[in-house]
Formats: structure tokens, sequence, C-alpha cells
């Protein structure tokens, strides 16, 4: 059983900084690539960020490269994303995902997914 905890989601003025942590329990062999993905209201799904086991591999969607982080913590099993430079078209839901290896920005890609984390940028 794997399992995906987002928090650190919130309301945040355009321009400020978020950082958002997943923290994944049970079957790590599973849960070797983490990524990001996010939801606005009305729209599909889509990729933000991603990470490989080592950390050595980061991908980012053309939208957040440069403002956006992604980090992993193998110890704690956490994955965090910095977010700087927030604007309104950053709000949306702010889902961790979890494959067992290989990076991949389609959301069929992955098999795990936590609950979501909500991010709100306002004037």
């Amino acid at each position: 059983q794997v399992q995906l905890v987002e928090s650190g989601g919130g309301l945040v003025q355009v321009g400020g900084s978020l950082r958002l942590s997943c923290a994944a329990s049970g079957r790590t062999f599973s849960t070797r690539t983490k990524a990001w993905f996010r939801q606005a209201p009305g729209k599909a799904r889509e990729f933000v960020a991603t990470i490989n086991w080592s950390g050595g591999s980061t991908l980012y969607a053309d939208s957040t490269k440069g403002r956006f982080t992604i980090s992993r913590d193998n110890v704690q099993n956490t994955v965090y994303l910095q977010m700087n430079g927030l604007d309104f078209e950053d709000t949306a839901v702010y889902y961790c995902a979890a494959r067992s290896s290989g990076i991949a920005t389609n959301s069929a890609s992955y098999a795990y997914w936590g609950q979501g984390t909500q991010v709100t940028v306002s004037s």
C-alpha cells in the first residue's frame, strides 16, 4: 500500500512563495520517481515538475521553469516543490504523484496519487 500526503498549500499574494511537501509511505520501491501536477478549475490536470530517485534528473513544465524547484529527501521519503514568483495562473489544486522509475510528464504514467493541496494566488 502506497500513501502520498501533500501539505503546504494555502493563500498567497502575487509574487509570493510557497513550499509544498509530499510525504510518501508504504512500498517505497514503487515510488522512486515523484512528480507534481496541478489542476485549475475547469481545466485538465497538467504536469508541473518531476524528479528521479537520486534527484539528479529533473524536468519542468515551461510555465514553471525558473520559478519552481522540485527536490527530495530520500531519508524522509519526502518530495518538495518550492514555488517562487507565484501568479494568478498558478492557482490550482496541486497533486503529488509517484511511479516506480523513469521520468514522465504524462499523468497516466503515474500509478500513485495524493489527495491534493489547494494553492490560491490573490492580489
